[in-house]
């Protein structure tokens, strides 16, 4: 038992899903604050950087914000959900530089938000998460269908097609999409 708590996957994992958890959890808070109030939003962070559809802005940047911690919190196409943190961070930071130069104290909470979501960006979300059992279902039914091909070799131009296009997708999906399962 207790050299399976030790080992460096365990601990990757367990340590992705603090990051995710906490990090979703203590950013919500800063999109549903922008959709209570998203025209002083808009006037305050939008329009002093002449962006053009400051209410639509503010709105993708107050969705953003949710909806980006809502997949980081529960593990559901977290690349995608921290790559939306990513982008308002970072429109954020650039709005805090512009004016008021380089506050470390406006700065800090921003750049830790921005780590946090970069790493989970480029790490994927660890075992413990949605997207993994996802991958993890995909795979045992590539897995089924490898297995059903090599039993019924008659129709295996048929089979072997229908693989591929069902594997290609699969393949697409745990690849590029959820998660970095090799490890």
């Amino acid at each position: 038992m207790l050299s399976t708590i030790l080992t460096k996957s365990f601990s990757k994992d367990t340590a992705l899903l603090i990051l995710r958890v906490i990090t979703g959890t203590v950013l919500i808070h800063h999109g549903y604050e922008k959709l209570a109030n998203i025209e002083n939003f808009a006037d305050a962070f939008v329009r002093p950087l002449h962006l053009p559809f400051p209410i639509f802005l503010s709105y993708l940047a107050a969705f953003s914000e949710i909806g980006g911690s809502w997949l980081l919190i529960i593990g559901l196409a977290t690349r995608f959900g921290a790559l939306a943190i990513v982008g308002t961070i970072s429109v954020a930071i650039y709005h805090a530089l512009v004016t008021s130069g380089f506050n470390i104290f406006l700065l800090e909470l921003l750049l830790l938000y921005f780590a946090s979501a970069t790493s989970i960006a480029l790490t994927g979300p660890g075992n413990f998460s949605l997207d993994e059992v996802i991958i993890r279902i995909l795979k045992s039914e590539v897995v089924e269908e490898t297995i059903s091909s090599k039993k019924s070799k008659s129709s295996k131009d048929s089979e072997i097609k229908e693989k591929q296009s069902k594997g290609g997708f699969f393949q697409y999906l745990q690849e590029n999409i959820l998660s970095d399962t090799s490890n």
